[in-house]
């Protein structure tokens, strides 16, 4: 009978544990593409629909805003419906406004257009739960911050990829105005054929899919009260703050950075896109570094020295934005940007190695309100880009002192708070519910 992994060969595509863990990576990379493939465009957009400031801000927060309510829905999916089903069904509704975006001609049409592909951000919340069910609770976490980070790859390599799919129709006799629309084309036809794959080659458990599993209610663990034990921690919320200010401003500079860097350094298309993408890339290894590092950090100070860590890391990232956003020169700009980026990411890697721990009787509902405080920290910071009476400077500025300040907070914060006494459930163990 199949079990959960307890070891993660990252080269190996062997025994559904496996395909799985690679497909739902993929999966999530793709969804970047079509959640964010018009981000590195939005130059050519802008000037196609005659978009202003304040309109831009306005489809910066449509893209991130649904995801809160649909991280949530998706989440229950995931524990009725399956994670195979939930990803299958997520994918290929979402291409349907991916592929047919280009359709659109007014600035109305596209804002509706954009809350609907931001959906399509809720992807986090299956990656995650369907590697947690394929291995050990002793790796689980190395799963989940690899997986994470592969998949959020895809916002870094969305904003160098999709100018050069703009260029490619340019280049075939196709007007901008006409080439960023077929280029959207790309990624919702991608996501439709990866829907099918995923729904083909995965399982939901390693014993098999929810359908074929034969339990009863008493199999499965008591969850009843778990959303409004894991509202009354404070703990739970200073995460929410931390994801905020780490996840929530990264989906934040992937809507803007190549916008950012055509108009504030005079950069080409493809030089912007290029620019912006190397901010994705760092999801390579960084998130994993933050992770592994908090590892090593819980094993020898617990879970207060994990708390102090995110704290150092979110401070420091502040410091960084706030430095990127003073920065006269492209060069300098670049350099400032990896910077925070790197610890951006560690502190990703770090918020999600304390997650587990907060309430092990409640783990699926403390993700949920930290998974949705990613959105919610994008929202906010969207309404800085979106206003008339602020620079894009200005506004990374004001977000490196908020982070500063959450920093502080969760420097105050006592993670060794005495938790619920009762062990959280195995994952080898635990039977899926009917």
């Amino acid at each position: 009978m199949n079990k959960p992994l307890e070891k993660l060969n990252i080269f190996s595509f062997k025994g559904v544990q496996m395909r799985t863990f690679h497909l739902s990576w993929m999966a999530f990379f793709l969804c970047f593409f079509g959640w964010f493939g018009l981000a590195p465009l939005m130059s050519v957009i802008k000037v196609d629909l005659g978009l202003t400031k304040d309109q831009i801000g306005n489809i910066i927060i449509a893209s991130v805003a649904a995801t809160v309510v649909a991280r949530v829905l998706i989440g229950k999916l995931c524990d009725s419906w399956g994670p195979r089903k939930t990803y299958t069904a997520l994918m290929g509704i979402c291409s349907i406004p991916v592929l047919m975006v280009g359709l659109v001609h007014s600035y109305e049409a596209f804002l509706l257009f954009r809350l609907a592909i931001g959906v399509i951000g809720a992807s986090f919340v299956v990656t995650q739960y369907h590697t947690s069910v394929m291995f050990s609770k002793k790796i689980v976490g190395t799963a989940n911050a690899v997986a994470g980070g592969w998949g959020n790859l895809g916002g870094g390599v969305t904003n160098m990829v999709m100018p050069l799919v703009f260029a490619g129709f340019v280049g075939l006799g196709y007007l901008p105005e006409q080439a960023w629309r077929l280029a959207m084309i790309i990624p919702g036809f991608l996501l439709l054929v990866f829907a099918v794959l995923y729904y083909m080659y995965t399982k939901d458990t390693p014993e098999g899919n929810f359908d074929e599993l034969h339990t009863t209610q008493t199999d499965s663990p008591k969850t009843k009260g778990s959303l409004k034990a894991a509202a009354m921690d404070i703990r739970t919320w200073a995460l929410f703050l931390a994801y905020a200010a780490c996840f929530g401003i990264e989906i934040t500079f992937d809507n803007v950075a190549a916008l950012y860097f055509f108009d504030t350094f005079d950069t080409s298309l493809a030089m912007a896109g290029i620019l912006a993408g190397s901010f994705g890339l760092m999801n390579l290894f960084a998130r994993a570094f933050g992770g592994i590092i908090a590892d090593k950090v819980g094993n020898k100070f617990g879970l207060q020295g994990k708390g102090r860590l995110l704290a150092l890391f979110l401070a420091m990232e502040g410091i960084g934005i706030a430095l990127f956003s003073q920065s006269g020169n492209l060069t300098a700009a670049v350099v400032l940007m990896l910077g925070f980026a790197m610890f951006l990411k560690m502190a990703n890697g770090v918020t999600y190695a304390i997650v587990p721990f907060v309430n092990p009787k409640a783990i699926g509902s403390v993700s949920g309100i930290v998974g949705a405080g990613g959105n919610v920290g994008a929202v906010l910071a969207g309404f800085l880009f979106k206003s008339n009476g602020i620079s894009y400077g200005q506004a990374f500025l004001y977000i490196g002192m908020a982070i500063a300040v959450v920093a502080a907070v969760l420097a105050l914060i006592d993670f060794n708070k005495s938790r619920v006494s009762h062990p959280a459930p195995d994952l080898e163990t635990v039977k899926v519910r009917q």
